[in-house]
């Protein structure tokens, strides 16, 4: 109940940015409610922010109404201005924000998300350094160090950056994931389950950290780490209420492979029905949802001896 709710509040609430957005766009007013709706929503709409923001802050009178909201609207476009590539638009509104708030550690990741917008990755790197010196706990800055170590295509820095982040916020789950699929494009497997390990553990109710744990250990191999993938296949399918059909390949994946190791001297495995109706269940999914994929599937089943 509590979700659907907030799934409807959440497409009301889109659905008024869009219309405040049109109005606005329109010379219908209402530009600093729109504004002030997209930082609440989080919202990344750079191009109308950008113009729309630059309209109030070009407007001396409508700038002064805003009182010390301004300084606010200028962050906002500063932002706006590096995500359209208008450089000199964030240079001039960080610049007011230096000039009003010296040595300011939030206008000094503004400074530093510049030079990012330009490439320039040293300077980045040293501004967030000499924020770090004062506040090492700052989390904002931790992420961009990660960011600038991606968008330099070097994995093994984001990996690195990404472990030392964890050592000081254990909680939060999205470095978990990003640092899990990280191994996995390294093809560091034991490290990318380590890290499901630690979400599933932590959101144990989440079906996506089954599966991504599962496909990991049947890359790995072996009759523990297929039987283990097995069960986190059959937990992803339990989940998800028996829908998910990449978990349902897995478990007959799985089943295909410990009968090749076990050359049949595994009785547990030969007995468990899991794999049959595993089976069973792909073949309707087929059936309802690609019927002319039908027979390729259950030629597949046929030669893995699941059909």
């Amino acid at each position: 109940m509590a979700a659907a709710t907030a799934t409807a509040t959440a497409a009301d609430d889109e659905a008024r940015l869009l219309r405040l957005e049109e109005q606005a766009e329109h010379g219908g007013g209402g530009a600093w409610e729109y504004l002030s709706l997209a930082r609440r929503l989080r919202a990344r709409r750079p191009a109308p922010v950008l113009r729309l923001g630059l309209s109030l802050l070009n407007d001396a009178s409508a700038r002064s109404r805003l009182a010390s909201e301004q300084w606010t609207l200028y962050e906002q476009v500063a932002v706006a201005a590096m995500d359209c590539q208008r450089l000199d638009v964030a240079k001039d509104c960080i610049g007011v924000l230096s000039r009003q708030f010296p040595g300011s550690a939030r206008v000094g990741r503004l400074e530093a998300l510049l030079f990012e917008a330009k490439g320039d990755w040293a300077e980045a790197e040293r501004a967030y350094a000499l924020i770090l010196e004062t506040n090492p706990f700052d989390q904002i800055v931790h992420k961009r160090k990660i960011a600038i170590a991606k968008a330099q295509g070097d994995m093994s820095l984001a990996v690195d950056y990404l472990n030392k982040y964890l050592e000081l916020f254990m909680a939060d789950h999205d470095a978990w994931r990003e640092l899990a699929e990280i191994y996995v494009s390294l093809q560091m497997y034991k490290q990318a389950a380590f890290c499901y390990e630690e979400l599933i553990l932590a959101q144990p109710t989440i079906p996506l950290y089954h599966l991504a744990y599962a496909e990991v250990l049947y890359t790995l191999g072996g009759l523990e780490n297929l039987q283990t993938a097995k069960k986190y296949y059959a937990s992803t399918i339990q989940l998800t209420g028996g829908k998910n059909t990449r978990a349902l390949f897995g478990v007959c994946l799985c089943s295909a492979a410990i009968s090749q190791l076990t050359k049949g001297r595994n009785k547990e495995e030969e007995s468990s029905e899991l794999q049959s109706l595993a089976a069973e269940a792909l073949m309707k999914d087929y059936k309802r949802r690609a019927p002319s994929m039908e027979a390729l599937v259950a030629g597949m089943l046929k030669n893995m001896k699941l059909s």
